[in-house]
């Protein structure tokens, strides 16, 4: 009875870190669904063409690029909690300037700030999840930075219906916008308040010589002999790749992880999910929509990609990464086709239906999938850096989405863009099926080891370190931890 209960304040206890790291999820989703309300207003009240829309819409991806760039690097030296708090101020401030802007120049200046700050918490909140959470439930608790990017997503869509409503289309034009773009101060600071009581990765404490404190945390989740073999194994990679540089990446080996980890950043924006996302509004009003059902439509859209990421956080360590993505490629291409078709027929009805399904089936594998696998890949030393340079290549193409998706459907329509999308579905589908290996129920290190060049001299060499870190490990635990185990 005593050891359930330990175990339920265990799972408790890694869950509620899980949701703090998670949190800077909300802020993705807020800017994702407040710009889709704010971009018709805007577009009207600076008359932007097509290029300058997308240009406002994606200028936060430039700031994310860069955020993302130095992310790995600082949270290396400062700490992975350190950079999200850094992250979550700096996305506070972009909001609240963002509402004071009055030229097109000051308000994409305000986004590239906020992007710097959601850049540097994108792929940190997951890298931090992956280093606290047992392997058995890690993907469930990595996929908690998606589920709150689909609940800021559907919170921060019914925002927009309740601004647009207080006012006619003029108050929308002049006044409206602010408050749509200076609420995410909301949800940037909960995610501030949340980390000042998170702990710090512990594989990271360790790696910095923080022994007890690392391990005290690893209590904390796995319980004593938890704790001790994950204290084992951990040191075993550190000893092992104590000389490593950043330049291992790029050598036989990491090298692959590395491209499978651009590949999985790749569909995570190359499924066409963002063009919903970022340009709902104006999709619906193309197809017929208006009198502001075209934001009760895309609220819905909100709802349902929120209720199917939460059903996705249940099947991902049941069902396995790559299944799902595989899955997810096959129905993203049919629902894509049959996008393409209801624009092509004006069929308003289909095209609602069929996006609820494109927006299910992305839910279930590459909305949250690529964010749980990409630090999954690399080892601890190299983990923030690794996903970084990762994410770098998905703020990269998430710009692209931002930028020319208004080009693409003011120049092809809608039928010809989401055919595009198709193919890209297709691709992706290849690409998982024959380069995409299995995380599912891996430690971290396991995986690391899959890698691995498979030669006899580094099985050895595996061999003593883990002989060496097992001595080294017992000796550098605090000696009332010791004698627990005795």
């Amino acid at each position: 009875m005593a050891s359930t209960e330990k175990n339920t304040r265990r799972k408790f206890y890694v869950i509620l870190i899980s949701l703090a790291a998670g949190m800077a999820g909300l802020l993705y989703g807020y800017d994702t669904a407040c710009i889709s309300g704010a971009i018709g207003f805007l577009k009207t009240f600076y008359h932007l063409s097509p290029a300058a829309q997308g240009f406002i819409t994606s200028s936060i991806m430039i700031g994310g690029v860069i955020g993302v760039a130095f992310s790995g690097f600082l949270s290396d030296r400062f700490g992975r909690r350190m950079i999200l708090m850094w992250g979550a101020g700096l996305f506070f401030i972009a909001a609240l300037l963002s509402a004071m802007t009055h030229t097109p120049a000051e308000l994409v200046g305000a986004r590239i700030i906020g992007g710097i700050g959601i850049g540097l918490a994108s792929s940190l909140a997951t890298t931090y999840i992956s280093e606290v959470a047992p392997a058995a439930i890690r993907g469930t608790l990595s996929s908690l930075y998606q589920l709150l990017t689909t609940i800021g997503i559907a919170l921060t869509y019914f925002v927009n219906l309740l601004i647009v409503n207080q006012g006619g289309y003029h108050w929308g034009e002049v006044t409206g916008w602010r408050w749509m773009l200076g609420i995410g101060a909301v949800p940037a600071l909960l995610f501030f308040i949340a980390l000042v009581v998170a702990p710090e990765s512990p594989r990271w404490l360790i790696q910095h010589t923080k022994v007890e404190q690392g391990f005290n945390i690893l209590v904390k989740i796995n319980g004593q002999t938890g704790a001790q073999h994950e204290m084992t194994e951990i040191a075993t990679a550190i000893r092992r790749d104590r000389n490593s540089t950043l330049a291992k990446l790029f050598q036989p080996g990491l090298r692959r992880a590395l491209l499978i980890g651009i590949f999985l950043a790749f569909c995570n924006q190359a499924a066409g999910m963002n063009v919903i996302m970022y340009y709902g509004p104006q999709i619906f009003q193309t197809a017929g929509f208006g009198g502001n059902s075209e934001f009760m439509a895309t609220a819905g859209i909100g709802v349902v990609n929120m209720i199917a990421t939460i059903g996705a956080t249940l099947m991902i360590d049941r069902a396995g990464r790559k299944k799902l993505l595989m899955i997810g490629a096959v129905l993203l291409t049919a629902w894509s086709a049959a996008i393409a078709y209801a624009f092509a027929t004006g069929n308003g009805t289909l095209l609602l239906v069929s996006l609820f399904g494109f927006v299910i089936s992305f839910a279930i594998s590459m909305g949250p999938i690529p964010w749980i696998m990409i630090p999954e890949l690399f080892p601890t030393y190299l983990r923030a850096r690794a996903s970084g340079i990762c994410t770098v290549f998905l703020w990269g193409a998430n710009w692209a989405v931002g930028q020319f998706t208004p080009v693409m459907l003011s120049a092809w329509g809608g039928r010809n863009t989401f055919i595009f999308f198709a193919v890209m579905n297709i691709i992706i589908f290849v690409g998982v099926h024959f380069f995409v290996p299995e995380t599912k129920d891996k430690t971290l290190e396991e995986i690391e080891a899959f890698f691995w060049p498979k030669d006899h001299a580094k099985a050895t060499e595996t061999t003593v370190n883990l002989a060496q870190s097992q001595n080294e490990t017992q000796a550098q635990l605090p000696t009332h931890k010791k004698s627990k185990q005795k």
